[in-house]
């Protein structure tokens, strides 16, 4: 692979407690544990960062197949849940993910075709292919 674009990002801090800066500056933002962690809530943490650039970067792969396929997608969204939690062996943790692929305008079988061939050329899928579950629902509305 040969890259086109490399992001940047630092943490300093107390990692999941700490602060988060991109290379240029427009990701600027603390993070705190989740309280459902254990942590004192009130700030992003790296869950809700991944599930932001998953939904982002799907919904792109997305319209490009759609593209390819010369299908409005209209008011098209897509979602991502990630969930974070211990491993079955007792030993750290690991995500899951779950993308909800909203097409209002298509019938329910040509939305979720659509949205397993993103998720072929999606690069987040690509990443997490085979390393963490990752669910695509295709729901109506």
């Amino acid at each position: 692979m040969s890259s086109i674009y490399t992001a940047e990002a630092l943490a300093t801090g107390a990692g999941r407690n700490g602060h988060v800066r991109s290379g240029d500056g427009l990701v600027d933002m603390d993070l705190a544990i989740p309280k459902e962690m254990g942590g004192p809530g009130g700030a992003t943490n790296p869950e809700e960062l991944f599930a932001a650039g998953y939904a982002a970067c799907f919904h792109s792969a997305l319209q490009g197949v759609a593209r390819q396929a010369k299908v409005d997608l209209g008011e098209s969204t897509v979602g991502a849940r990630v969930g974070i939690g211990p491993k079955d062996d007792g030993v750290g943790y690991a995500l899951e993910v779950t993308l909800e692929v909203v097409i209002p305008d298509l019938p329910h079988e040509q939305a979720q075709q659509l949205a397993d061939q993103a998720h072929q050329v999606c690069p987040y899928s690509n990443a997490t292919h085979g390393n963490i579950p990752v669910t695509v629902t295709v729901s109506d509305d």
